[in-house]
């Protein structure tokens, strides 16, 4: 069972430059940490010390903000798409 993860261009580097890459489904925080163990270093990039998602990362499940459903504790099925999305802060 796996799903879809969409990488962010900061973080292609990390990825082989693989802007999707595929992940076993289950909760969220065990999607990161099984990307984690084929991408060294993409956990610390999306998550904080406190095993939080980091403030300026925004992370989707088929389109929806997993801070308004349950974080790192969002169920994710097989076929589900996940994007990470950095914040951009900007403007006047």
């Amino acid at each position: 069972m796996s799903v879809t993860v969409r990488i962010p261009t900061p973080l292609r580097k990390i990825t082989n430059d693989q802007d999707v890459v595929a992940a076993s489904a289950g909760d969220l925080a065990s999607v990161i940490a099984d990307l984690d163990s084929n991408y060294p270093g993409l956990k610390d990039r999306v998550v904080d010390d406190a095993g939080e998602i980091r403030r300026f990362v925004n992370v989707f499940v088929n389109g929806e903000d997993v801070r308004f459903l349950e974080g790192l504790g969002t169920t994710v099925a097989e076929g589900d798409e996940i994007s990470i999305v950095p914040a951009v802060a900007g403007g006047r």
